[in-house]
């Protein structure tokens, strides 16, 4: 069912401060530029690695999912792993047909990548939020 690793997900109270951080301390040469998901309530940015990407994720606005991550974790921290799915509709059915709780109601969103992605709760997941994404056909992920 899943495929490949896209990304892990890190939360940060600055993207700025994470991307010296893996560029300055890990060496990382491919940082993409910062950007704002303005419904999802997070500024994001991408570390690209030969074999997949960090995502940075730092709130944007009030009322953004990830204010409470950071006042429970205040330096940031891993927030979610993403892995790769073909049909995403199929595999949120399949998850849901095993007992697991697929977040938003179980309706696929449009994530950073511009494909549609669910999140299962990290309770039904060995106590880690995953994310699938729909393989990107064509685009660069």
């Amino acid at each position: 069912m899943i495929g490949k690793l896209n990304h892990v997900g890190v939360a940060t109270p600055s993207i700025e401060d994470s991307v010296r951080l893996y560029r300055d301390l890990l060496g990382a040469t491919s940082i993409g530029e910062k950007f704002v998901m303005d419904e999802q309530g997070v500024w994001v940015c991408f570390v690209n690695l030969p074999n997949s990407q960090i995502e940075l994720i730092e709130p944007y606005g009030e009322a953004s999912p990830i204010r409470a991550f950071l006042e429970k974790n205040p330096k940031g921290g891993q927030h979610h792993v993403c892995f790769e799915v073909d049909d995403i509709e199929a595999a949120r059915d399949d998850l849901a047909a095993k007992g697991a709780t697929v977040l938003n109601g179980g309706k696929p969103r449009i994530g950073a990548h511009g494909v549609p992605v669910i999140f299962v709760h990290p309770k039904d997941m060995g106590g880690v939020l995953v994310e699938l994404m729909e393989h990107p056909q064509g685009a660069h992920a």
